[in-house]
């Protein structure tokens, strides 16, 4: 499998950690040199290894919080 090359371009969000460190977060990443989107998976301490995440575009990210909004939570 070929190295993912991936950058943060933007933090903006821890929604949770686990007991061992690894983080849920919301961030704007850069995968492979591609324009960034908005990014949703877990992260290692490091930010060296990733969970399996989605990848949202700024209509699909307007579109999810529309549909939150909505909820009773």
């Amino acid at each position: 499998m070929a190295d993912i090359k991936y950058d943060i371009v933007k933090h903006i969000a821890v929604l949770s950690e686990s007991p061992k460190g690894w983080t849920k977060e919301l961030n704007l990443v850069s995968w492979d040199g591609r324009d960034p989107k908005y990014d949703l998976r877990d992260w290692s301490p490091d930010k060296e290894k990733m969970g399996k995440g989605t990848t949202l575009t700024e209509t699909d990210l307007a579109s999810l919080k529309r549909a939150l909004q909505k909820m009773d939570l």
